[in-house]
């Protein structure tokens, strides 16, 4: 049977083919398929062939009247599908002979040379309202979408939502679906600023916008939570250089994973970034900041992380966030809540190690300042103390002499008492006895007057009182003898007792005067051994903190150093060579440093990252 071809033109084959027309590539041209009406295709008709009548079915389908199945043999009740399909096809492709502007939110992305989509539309809720299938033909496609990404930095993504001038195609055997014809970009960047004005003014309303960026500036690192996609291109550059901190013991890094695209990417991070920052409170451990990062991939990916669960938590995050997220000119709304916002991964990290060395500096300039007035210190406690010890010695020799004189004073106040009551007991001693012998001598006196008379008497009496009177006279006088002696001896004894007691009254006066004197004088010295001790030990603990602090601060610059010293060691050659320089050597393998030293070199060598490449310099090249 042979076949009815059309004459469609280069520009239309998009139509002919919707409405079922095949390709013959022998002939390079469109055709007309056994089984479908020639209706549609009547304006790519060839004219020998000429419009072809519409059938009953198609008239009837056109005047919406019932079928005539009935007046129909019963094996040839009804119509085939593909007919039916086909006369949908027309009506649609009738109806619709241009393309539509629609909005529309991509469900799916397949690019097979042409680009098949799957379209949806949601209501506020996001409940899908309608869905179907369109696809961007390959010549097409390959203006739209590079135009498309020029004008807004973004690919088509699921997610992303379009403005799409697209016209209706029914295919008896594909079905329905789109054909986009055109996209405009103003669309989707409006789309995606009208959702971000949104966050802004809700994290603004709930005073949540500045939060993250009020926080101070981390003083150091020593603790940093980092949150990126595992196996993400800007977190392998992160890391390298981070280990390298690490490993000195300057800062530890604690990684937590999650992906930063697709549906629920958000509510990820959000947990993977909770989680680390459990373990890390666990262990009684507050980051100096966190980090998020993500380096590479699409700019329409970014749309992810517009979202206002992240935002949120941004803003309310313990610590300052720096933002890595990889791109210079699209910045998201977690790069305009974080406290500090990089380009990229690798920025972040220079950050910190900026941050790192910037301390290192501050640590040596402290522990020079330490020194200086460590020694400013020293020296004045060193003359304080001396000051101190001669106050000291001064002191316990003005108590040694003040001490000296008042003894000098008491051993002169008691030699005068001693002498005083020695020579009251003499006086008194001597006046008793005077009064003894006055009274004896009176008593004397008296007997002898009363002797003649007493005689008479007793001469006059009897003689026979003679004797008695005589014994009387003899036992008086013993008596009085007696009484006068126990008279002496009572008074010498009793200045020989008021002498003793004066003597021993003295001698007590002159031992406790010593024992006081004593007891000051060493009482004096006691103290003056004390305060110098004190002062001592004031003074050695003093030096002993001075040390220990200047050991201190010495073993930290050392270690600061230390880490300096290693940064430096670790930018060698190997990686100047990988940035694209060379390293020019003579004959002898030695650097060339200057074109006079190469002038005076026949050959030399030209060391790149991956070899050496010799050369041979001409006469004219050494001029």
């Amino acid at each position: 049977m042979s076949r009815t071809y059309l004459t469609a033109p280069y520009s239309e084959r998009t139509g002919v083919k919707e409405l079922g027309a095949r390709w013959d590539s022998d002939e390079r041209k469109w055709f007309v398929p056994d089984g479908l009406a020639l209706e549609p295709f009547a304006r790519w008709l060839p004219a020998a062939v000429g419009r072809p009548e519409p059938s009953s079915n198609s008239r009837a389908l056109a005047a919406a009247s019932a079928p005539q199945a009935e007046s129909l043999p019963s094996t040839q009740k009804g119509i085939r599908l593909a007919a039916l399909m086909q006369r949908v096809s027309a009506a649609v492709h009738s109806a619709f002979s241009e393309g539509v502007w629609t909005r529309l939110e991509v469900i799916d992305v397949s690019a097979r040379g042409h680009v098949y989509l799957e379209v949806a539309d949601r209501d506020e809720s996001g409940r899908v309202l309608a869905k179907t299938r369109a696809m961007i033909w390959g010549a097409v496609a390959q203006k739209l979408l590079p135009r498309f990404l020029s004008d807004t930095g973004m690919e088509l993504a699921p997610g992303i939502k379009l403005l799409v001038r697209a016209k209706p195609s029914m295919h008896a055997e594909y079905g329905f679906g789109l054909v986009i014809e055109e996209i405009d970009p103003e669309y989707t960047l409006g789309d995606l600023e009208a959702r971000k004005r949104e966050i802004r003014a809700r994290l603004q309303s709930e005073g949540l916008w500045d939060r993250n960026r009020q926080l101070p500036a981390p003083w150091d690192f020593t603790e940093v939570l980092v949150i990126a996609p595992e196996q993400a291109a800007g977190l392998g550059d992160f890391q390298a250089e981070a280990a390298r901190l690490q490993l000195a013991g300057v800062c530890r890094f604690t990684y937590a994973h999650s992906r930063f695209q697709g549906a629920g990417a958000a509510n990820e991070i959000c947990a993977a970034a909770s989680e680390g920052l459990g373990s890390l409170a666990a262990r009684g451990i507050v980051p100096d900041a966190i980090v998020i990062i993500r380096g590479g991939g699409a700019v329409n990916d970014l749309a992810w992380l517009n979202e206002y669960c992240l935002c949120r938590f941004v803003c309310e995050a313990p610590a300052p966030v720096f933002t890595g997220i990889g791109h210079q000119r699209d910045s998201t709304l977690v790069d305009e809540v974080a406290h500090t916002a990089f380009d990229t991964p690798s920025k972040v990290i220079v950050g910190i190690e900026a941050g790192i060395a910037t301390r290192a500096r501050d640590a040596r300039a402290a522990f020079e300042e330490i020194c200086a007035l460590a020694r400013i210190h020293v020296q004045r406690s060193r003359g304080v103390i001396r000051q101190h010890v001669a106050d000291v010695r001064h002191g316990a020799l003005q108590l040694h002499a003040a001490a000296a004189r008042g003894t000098d004073s008491l051993l002169a106040e008691v030699r005068e008492l001693s002498r005083q009551h020695i020579h009251r007991a003499t006086t008194h001693s001597r006046e008793r006895i005077g009064v003894v012998n006055v009274e004896s001598q009176g008593v004397l006196a008296k007997a002898r007057a009363e002797a003649p008379l007493r005689m008479h008497e007793v001469a006059a009496s009897a003689r026979a009182h003679i004797t008695a009177a005589r014994h009387g006279a003899q036992t008086a006088r013993g008596a009085l003898l007696e009484v006068s002696a126990r008279a002496v001896d009572g008074q010498r004894s009793a200045a020989r007792h008021a002498l003793q007691e004066t003597t021993h009254a003295a001698r007590a006066l002159l031992t406790r005067a010593t024992h006081d004197a004593d007891w000051t004088h060493a009482s004096v010295l006691q103290r003056c051994a004390e305060a110098v001790a004190r002062s001592r030990d004031a003074q050695q603990r003093s030096l002993q903190e001075i040390a220990q602090e200047s050991m201190r601060a010495v073993h930290r610059a050392r270690e600061a150093s230390a880490g300096l010293m290693r940064e430096i060691i670790g930018q060698g050659p190997e990686k100047t060579l990988r940035r694209g320089f060379a390293v020019v050597r003579n004959s002898q393998g030695d650097p060339v440093t200057s074109a006079e030293q190469a002038a005076s070199c026949a050959d030399i060598g030209l060391q790149f990252q991956d070899g050496v490449v010799h050369a041979t310099l001409k006469k004219d090249d050494r001029q």
